[in-house]
């Protein structure tokens, strides 16, 4: 019977937790079970087969993280390790004797690792093409944070294999989120909106307790089937190991009261047993044809009803030139001369202050937290720098929501520069984002918490990184994501400027083009020579001599930032300066057209 067929008339049972289980069954909580489908199969055959006995309707292949960087193995040995898993499963479903269905089960392969989207894409693309060489029923994507992949997969996937029915789940929080702030009404209305999905839901990350109050606050998709996998519960510390306590009572009221709310497949995650399988298959009707109420979703594109403006991007808009100034942080405690910097800037009129988030990697005071004083000490629109260096998912939102609830309605949300060779021993970078996964983090919270009243986030433009058609093509990424402007790197050659102008004449976006007037000889060099991504030509070094006063080498960096900007004038939305050691006294040295 097709599972199409079989969903109709039953409720369908996964299987439970793979890892954790053979984990448990080797009395080492750090055994990978991948591994076992080459090195010891009859451990893993044993497993699917006390799952089906527990009365599993559909077993999961061991490969959830079947991928090269997990597993540290070659292209070949993974299509080797995929394949045995599938034939596994499909030899325990033979021996059995019962109709058990095969979901091929693909994790997420961790993103940190330096490589490149398309190289990440590619690699699911081989764990696609392997199993689909099986010819098998189902493939089942789980515990994943976003849809980035799986909305060119599944398209894949039906193209090459149309009959696949293809399920997906997500890993969401106690609060309903993923790790990547959407939330879990978001997820049903993708799920809801892609045709090429036949099922899907959540799974992992949160107990069976946390999975029935998220659920019946959601309206469930009428033309899909849904998932709800949910842990045993949460591990805890016993004997300096993490485990999971048995409470497969608890797990089975809760399963009984999540499958009342509609929930056509069920199952387990972490820490869950055949034993769990077991309970649920004895006390629940599998007969029960109830869905619940289900509505027609789809993926929501209007736009957020702002009931106050923008300030700063209304400016924008108006077609003014808005000028921004970045000011850095101090080392210390001492504010009083970034204050009486912020002051003077808004004596000379400038729209926007801008706060760097520990540029270089060197540790300063926290950008929002100083963002949020000089705003109120200045009355001054300002602009916090936030990077993914530094603060993991929990602690951006936390900075995020702590800045919002005091005010701050702009960000420029940036990558971050790099941690200093020096420093790499004692520091780490954490990088749970790259900054368009972090717009999008963003995107998400003003939907579902600043409708009213949202965030407005900009992006920076590296004009002088890789061919200009991507450079366009990762702004139009950034532009999807929620970014309404961007701030470019400073601007001093004639190449340089016709980079930008073409970049503006392709996209339909505000650019605020980046200004650093050098204050000195050894400045200018330094520049030159030890900040990537800059390119200050020689006529720039050229105008500067060592024996030069402070007062005469800043009017020569005001000039030639005056000639610089009057090339930039006919496309540029405004402009945004990098003053050297804050020397706010430049901006009325510096002629803006």
């Amino acid at each position: 019977m097709k599972i199409q067929e079989y969903l109709k008339q039953h409720k369908l049972i996964i299987d439970g937790a793979m890892g954790t289980y053979f984990a448990r069954l080797e009395n080492n909580e750090n055994a990978v079970s991948e591994y076992a489908n080459l090195a010891d199969p009859a451990k893993i055959l044993k497993i699917h087969r006390n799952y089906i006995d527990a009365g599993a309707v559909m077993i999961r292949t061991n490969s959830f993280a079947a991928n090269q960087q997990v597993l540290n193995i070659r292209p070949a040995q993974q299509a080797e390790l995929i394949t045995a898993s599938y034939l596994l499963a499909k030899q325990a479903v033979a021996e059995s004797g019962r109709e058990v269905y095969i979901a091929c089960d693909i994790g997420p392969i961790p993103e940190y690792s330096g490589r490149t989207e398309e190289d990440l894409f590619e690699e699911y693309k081989l764990i696609c093409d392997t199993f689909l060489k099986e010819k098998p029923e189902i493939i089942l994507f789980e515990t994943f944070s976003d849809f980035n992949y799986i909305k060119k997969l599944v398209p894949y996937i039906k193209e090459k294999a149309p009959e696949t029915f293809i399920i997906t789940n997500f890993l969401i929080n106690k609060n309903g989120y993923t790790t990547k702030g959407i939330s879990a009404r978001t997820l049903l209305e993708e799920i809801a909106g892609t045709k090429e999905i036949d099922a899907g839901g959540f799974n992992c990350g949160i107990g069976s307790g946390h999975m029935y109050h998220i659920l019946k606050k959601l309206n469930f998709p009428a033309n899909k089937f849904i998932v709800a996998a949910p842990n045993a519960g949460y591990p805890e510390q016993f004997q300096n190991r993490m485990i999971f306590m048995d409470n497969e009572v608890y797990f089975e009221e809760n399963m009984q009261r999540i499958i009342e709310l509609g929930v056509d497949i069920i199952g387990g995650c972490c820490g869950t047993t055949p034993g769990y399988i077991k309970k649920i298959t004895e006390k629940i009707d599998l007969q029960e044809s109830n869905r619940g109420i289900r509505i027609n979703l789809s993926v929501k594109t209007e736009k957020l009803t702002e009931l106050r403006s923008n300030d700063f991007f209304r400016l924008l808009e108006s077609g003014k030139k808005v000028i921004a100034v970045e000011l850095d942080p101090p080392f210390d405690a001492k504010d009083d001369q970034i204050i009486t910097c912020a002051h003077k800037l808004r004596e000379a009129g400038v729209d926007m202050i801008t706060m760097a988030d520990s540029p270089m990697g060197r540790s300063r005071v926290d950008s929002i937290l100083m963002s949020i004083k000089l705003m109120r000490e200045t009355g001054m629109s300002v602009m916090p720098h936030v990077c993914c260096r530094d603060k993991n998912m929990i602690a951006m939102r936390s900075g995020l929501l702590g800045a919002y609830a005091n005010g701050i309605r702009n960000v420029l949300i940036v990558t971050g520069d790099p941690i200093p060779s020096e420093n790499r021993q004692s520091t780490t970078g954490v990088f749970d984002y790259n900054s368009i996964q972090l717009m999008e983090y963003v995107k998400e919270m003003n939907r579902e918490h600043f409708s009213e009243e949202p965030i407005y986030y900009g992006g920076a433009l590296n004009y002088g990184r890789g061919p200009l058609e991507k450079i366009i093509e990762r702004m139009e990424k950034k532009i999807e994501a929620g970014a309404r402007y961007f701030l470019t790197q400073p601007i001093f050659t004639d190449e340089d400027i016709e980079r930008v102008k073409y970049i503006k004449s392709k996209i339909n976006t505000k650019i605020l083009c980046g200004i650093m007037p050098l204050v000195s000889y050894r400045n200018a060099n330094f520049i030159k020579n030890e900040i990537s991504g800059i390119h200050v030509p020689d006529w720039v070094i050229e105008r500067y001599t060592p024996e030069m006063t402070r007062e005469e080498a800043e009017w020569t960096g005001a000039k030639i930032a005056g000639e610089i900007i009057e090339r930039l004038n006919p496309f540029a939305d405004g402009y945004y300066f990098m003053l050297p050691f804050n020397r706010v006294s430049l901006m009325d040295k510096i002629k803006i057209n």
